[in-house]
């Protein structure tokens, strides 16, 4: 017979405990952050079926979902509700669950197969995600929608900025395309001022020009990301013209 969760609580109390210090919350119930650091992997090595994090997981996601959408609809009531839809997709997406785990050293403390551990399992986003998301669903489960707020806030406020601008720049092409569109019926040009560096490292300078004015401009080592950026100084310049 294998160990079940409560024989796990207490061979793993100090890491546990270390853990709670981590996150900055100390569980009622230890089996509940016990379970949520239980990779199915590991449950199945030890017959024991079912005592993972994959309940926990399931539940995390729909409370990540939620609390994240109320911080950004709180914080950016002024954002459209599709750039609201794609900032929470950015935040919530495996990628950025991975390192958000990878910030609090959640591969540390997961109980993992022998198998998923020597193949590199401890850093494997898909892994560290789901565990992120299992912590999060025991937060709630042991404490309440309003702690889990508090402590999802302290974890991802820090990110939404950067996300925000990120998203922003990505699509700041088609936003320009469509503010000069509504109000000129046509789009801009993008020239390329300046090309430097040698081939495998070149630096483009990009100019968004409507009717012969530059609107703004953007570098970057492709020409893509250096209009996206062409594109963003110009929404920017266009909004301030406006004000």
């Amino acid at each position: 017979m294998g160990m079940d969760i409560d024989s796990l609580v207490r061979a793993n109390k100090n890491e546990l405990s270390e853990f709670e210090k981590i996150i900055e919350y100390r569980f009622t119930d230890l089996r509940l952050l016990q379970k949520a650091l239980v990779h199915s992997s590991y449950a199945f090595e030890q017959a024991q079926a079912g005592q993972d994090n994959q309940t926990l997981e399931f539940l995390g996601d729909a409370v990540l979902d939620l609390a994240v959408g109320y911080i950004l609809y709180r914080k950016y009531s002024e954002m459209k509700e599709g750039e609201l839809t794609r900032l929470r997709s950015a935040l919530v997406n495996e990628t950025h669950l991975a390192n958000m785990a990878r910030e609090i050293e959640l591969g540390r403390f997961l109980c993992l197969g022998k198998g998923e551990d020597a193949s590199n399992g401890r850093n494997k986003s898909s892994i560290l995600s789901c565990g992120y998301e299992a912590v999060i669903g025991a937060v709630f489960e042991d404490a309440g929608y309003s702690t889990v707020v508090g402590i999802i806030e302290n974890f991802f406020l820090p990110a939404i900025k950067g996300k925000k601008e990120e998203l922003l720049v990505a699509d700041a092409k088609s936003r320009l395309q469509e503010a000069l569109q509504e109000k000129y019926n046509e789009g801009p040009s993008y020239v390329v001022e300046a090309e430097e560096g040698p081939s495998h490292q070149k630096l483009f300078t990009i100019a968004a020009y409507f009717h012969g004015t530059v609107l703004g401009s953007g570098q970057a080592g492709s020409k893509k990301e250096a209009e996206q950026r062409a594109a963003a100084a110009a929404l920017e310049q266009l909004q301030n013209d406006f004000v």
